[in-house]
C-alpha cells in the first residue's frame, strides 16, 4: 500500500446541519477564539455567540473567518436562557466536583456547547444555568488544558458522536 499526500482535501459533506452551537464567555485573547473559529469551522458550524471584545485574527482562524458568523451579546445569562427555551441541551465545558468524563458522554444532537474565560473558567451564575458540564481527563501538569485545546478536542467528541451532522 502506497500514500499519497492530499493536501486541501475536500470537506466531507453532512447530511443534515449540525446541531451544536458554541457559547463563549468574555475571552482574554482572541488567538484563543480564532483557534475555536477555525476548528468550529472544520467541524461544519456556522456560528459562535461570545461576550465581550469578540474579534478574529484572519491568520489563525483561516477560512473560519469567512464561514462563521460571530454574534457578540452582552451578557451570557440571558442567551443561555433563550437557548434553553429553544430546546438546547447546555453543557458547559469545565472541571467541577460533580462534571462528567467526556470519554463517557453522550452527547444531545442539539446542543450548547459553554465555553468559560482562559482565566476563571465558568462562573457560578453560569454553572447554575448549564444542565450538564463535562471535563477532559488530564494525565499531567498542568492541571488543564488550553481553552481553545479543550473546546477542540469536546467539538471532536462531538463530532465522533454525529459524523453525519
Amino acid at each position: 500500500m502506497s500514500f499519497e499526500h492530499l493536501r486541501h482535501k475536500p470537506p466531507r459533506e453532512l447530511a443534515q446541519p449540525r446541531e451544536l452551537l458554541i457559547v463563549c464567555a468574555p475571552m482574554r485573547s482572541n488567538v484563543n477564539l480564532s483557534r475555536i473559529a477555525r476548528a468550529a469551522s472544520c467541524c461544519g458550524l456556522d456560528r459562535i455567540v461570545c461576550t465581550g471584545q469578540a474579534s478574529l485574527d484572519r491568520k489563525i482562524a483561516r477560512d473560519g473567518a469567512d464561514t462563521i458568523t460571530i454574534e457578540v451579546r452582552r451578557t451570557l445569562p440571558p442567551v443561555l436562557e433563550r437557548l434553553r427555551d429553544e430546546g438546547y441541551r447546555l453543557v458547559g465545558l469545565e472541571q467541577t466536583t460533580d462534571s462528567q468524563d467526556m470519554h463517557h458522554y453522550s452527547f444531545q444532537r442539539k446542543t450548547a456547547l459553554v465555553i468559560g474565560n482562559e482565566r476563571t473558567g465558568l462562573t457560578p451564575d453560569l454553572l447554575k444555568l448549564v444542565h450538564d458540564v463535562v471535563e477532559i481527563p488530564v494525565w499531567g501538569l498542568p492541571y488543564s488544558y488550553n481553552v481553545a485545546t479543550a473546546t477542540t478536542m469536546a467539538l471532536y467528541e462531538y463530532c465522533r458522536q454525529y459524523p453525519e451532522g
